[in-house]
């Protein structure tokens, strides 16, 4: 029997399109959190210990990813009832780190039929057939997938890092700029490369506020409350 075949969206791509049912109601994806940030992520199943320690530390903040204009929206190939109970152990049952009685308000996506996990990639063979990997895709308010990172089974995600990488995108688009390695608010970031000789040896003799370490290669300050006045909602 031939095996069926699924292309992963591409960084660029639109944000391939579904309905779903999940623990906070239908949804229609994307359309439904147009103007709004996403970040979409698999888990491989429910009553699970990694998961339950992400799903934990995601609700825990996710008032912190509202904030940025982000909306969180998680799946597994579980069903809704599987979802619902295991939803409420961790909110009756489970301390871990200093968190209890946490809630998760965010939806969290039935895929038992793995429509959704299959045009997103989140089922490789060679990790497993059946769990959906770590996956997370993070969605522009225009519905453009904007960064894709993946996680084995075995390693539970970096949290910081995910809010780090939706700062660090919403400060590129704002500002016009890029930025360096390990790259946090209030750090230096990278001016656009010198697209002519002229500009290139303008830059090295400048006396502006630019620190250039050859041609190519320019950074400037970008003011870390000015960051935070622009991508966050005050």
């Amino acid at each position: 029997m031939e095996e069926k075949t699924f292309s992963l969206p591409l960084i660029g791509d639109k944000a391939p399109e579904f309905k779903a049912i999940t623990t906070q109601g239908d949804i229609n994806f994307p359309a439904d959190y147009k103007g709004s940030w996403v970040i979409l992520f698999s888990h491989p199943a429910d009553f699970t210990p990694v998961c339950t320690s992400e799903f934990m530390t995601f609700a825990s903040m996710e008032e912190k990813f509202n904030e940025a204009n982000c909306k969180l929206v998680g799946l597994s190939v579980d069903g809704l009832y599987s979802h619902i109970a295991w939803l409420r152990t961790i909110k009756e049952k489970i301390e871990y780190k200093g968190m209890k009685d946490i809630e998760v308000t965010f939806p969290l996506i039935e895929d038992i039929t793995m429509e959704v996990s299959h045009k997103y990639g989140m089922l490789q063979p060679g990790e497993s057939s059946t769990k959906a990997v770590r996956a997370v895709f993070f969605i522009d308010p225009e519905g453009i997938v904007r960064t894709i990172i993946y996680y084995p089974l075995s390693l539970g995600r970096n949290f910081e890092e995910l809010y780090r990488a939706l700062i660090g995108l919403q400060t590129a688009d704002a500002f016009s700029v890029a930025l360096p390695a390990d790259w946090q608010p209030g750090d230096d970031v990278i001016v656009p490369t010198a697209g002519t000789c002229g500009v290139a040896k303008e830059r090295m003799e400048s006396k502006e506020d630019l620190t250039c370490y050859d041609w190519f290669f320019c950074t400037k300050k970008l003011d870390k409350e000015e960051v935070l006045k622009t991508v966050l909602k005050k």
